[in-house]
């Protein structure tokens, strides 16, 4: 029996349907990515409403010890100093929204990404400050628990 390259390759390309069909029924492992996916989407809305109520410990809770917290100015902040200064009350959030959200769970590692709609209002002079960015965060699983590790920024 004789096969050329075509038969090969349909062959192949019907095995890996077979083959991503069988996983997406495996119930174990879609149950496990739509369960962790979950733990993280609540854990970032946890963070939206820790942001505006600018709780420090609600947000120390969220977040690893080594964290790195990228503004979209290129300011990067460790922990300690991402809380700090969200929390300081030079200004205070009117508003947040994370518009959009994707979810993408990797093994421990989360990638989520949004579209930030925010309203601000500065302590000093009462300026109201829009801000309109693109957000990458990655989360890790630690024990059982989803902790923020790193967040950049990006201006739209």
């Amino acid at each position: 029996m004789t096969i050329n390259r075509r038969e090969l390759s349909i062959s192949g390309l019907a095995l890996s349907t077979l083959a991503a069909s069988a996983l997406a029924l495996t119930p174990g492992a879609a149950q496990a990515a739509s369960a962790d996916e979950d733990a993280v989407a609540k854990k970032v809305e946890a963070f939206r409403l820790a942001q505006i109520a600018a709780d420090p410990k609600a947000l120390g809770a969220l977040c690893w010890d080594d964290l790195s917290y990228s503004h979209s100015n290129g300011k990067v902040e460790d922990k300690a100093t991402f809380i700090a200064n969200a929390t300081d009350g030079k200004s205070k959030f009117l508003s947040i929204e994370y518009q959009d959200p994707t979810i993408k769970v990797v093994g421990p590692a989360a990638i989520v990404r949004f579209h930030w709609i925010a309203e601000q209002e500065m302590a000093a002079d009462g300026k109201k400050v829009p801000t309109n960015l693109h957000i990458l965060m990655n989360w890790q699983k630690q024990g059982d628990e989803w902790k923020l590790l790193s967040r950049a920024a990006t201006k739209l």
